[in-house]
């Protein structure tokens, strides 16, 4: 059975739309997407400038299966309407929409877009950093639906979330955790990706390889990263285990049975094995040969 796989998204570096020494190395790193950051990491006065450095970047926009979007200013600021026309005309696939609170901001982007005819590979991504977004999320998400809407992926802004809602930002994330499994519910019911929030100490990298590995078992599409020594971590973690991949292909070759052709439910090592879990097993090994292919 083939599968129509979106790309991987296991790990998302941002990176300072004014730092050309880090765009330099991008060559050499082994990140999904970047994401260029015109917004929190770029000082008022540097704002026009990183806007020309992103835009000379996506002029002679390098080959490959790797994702750029940028993240522009919010709309209401002096840049934003500006950031994203400039970007609609790049080589890029999509802009991130920060502090995203209501679909309305989507739709407002998206006016901008229409009026600028960017075309319909042009994605959005939000932010999902604020108590209104997190209690507006569901009607958000489901713009992923529409593909009209052109959203396509989400993001968790914990240390914003943290900051606004005054919820303590422990190393466990234990009190954020409902919030977190809301995100990927809504977003899997939107039909988008779920990225998870970054991680501040990019020096501990056993806490961060752990919370990617907790981050992927909640169901996130992957990890926002700030650091390179973070790519690594993040693309095991989001990427399917080679005990995950045995056990996916026992499935695919016990269903594969001339006796299990017609079987609804079989038994496979003392456990009942649906048709259901034979979709969820060849979904896994697609996209363990997709991440091959990317490799090569």
């Amino acid at each position: 059975m083939s599968h129509s796989l979106p790309r991987p998204r296991r790990s998302v570096l941002f990176v300072p739309a004014t730092n050309e020494k880090a765009i330099a190395k991008l060559a050499s790193l082994a990140c999904d997407t970047v994401i260029f950051d015109l917004e929190d990491a770029v000082l008022p006065k540097h704002k026009a400038s990183a806007r020309d450095r992103l835009a000379q970047f996506f002029a002679a926009r390098p080959a490959g299966a790797r994702e750029y979007v940028v993240r522009i200013n919010g709309l209401k600021s002096a840049w934003g309407v500006d950031d994203l026309a400039a970007a609609s005309g790049w080589n890029a696939d999509g802009v991130v929409l920060p502090k995203i609170e209501t679909p309305r901001d989507l739709l407002e982007a998206n006016d901008v877009l229409d009026e600028a005819d960017a075309p319909d590979t042009f994605k959005l991504w939000a932010m999902i950093e604020t108590p209104r977004a997190l209690v507006n999320l569901a009607a958000i998400a489901e713009l992923g639906r529409d593909p009209a809407a052109r959203l396509s992926c989400l993001i968790a802004g914990l240390n914003d979330l943290a900051k606004d809602t005054g919820v303590k930002l422990t190393p466990d994330r234990r009190y954020l955790q409902p919030w977190l499994m809301q995100m990927v519910l809504c977003a899997r019911a939107g039909g988008v990706d779920m990225l998870d929030s970054v991680s501040n100490d990019f020096r501990d990298l056993d806490a961060f390889a752990a919370e990617c590995g907790e981050a992927a078992a909640m169901g996130f599409s992957g990890k926002t990263v700030i650091h390179p020594a973070q790519i690594g971590p993040a693309n095991v973690a989001f990427s399917p285990s080679v005990a995950a991949l045995a056990e996916a292909r026992a499935v695919v070759d016990a269903f594969a049975l001339p006796e299990n052709a017609s079987s609804g439910v079989i038994s496979l090592g003392g456990k009942m094995v649906e048709r259901l879990h034979l979709a969820e097993a060849e979904r896994l090994l697609a996209r363990a040969a997709q991440l091959e292919s990317l490799r090569h």
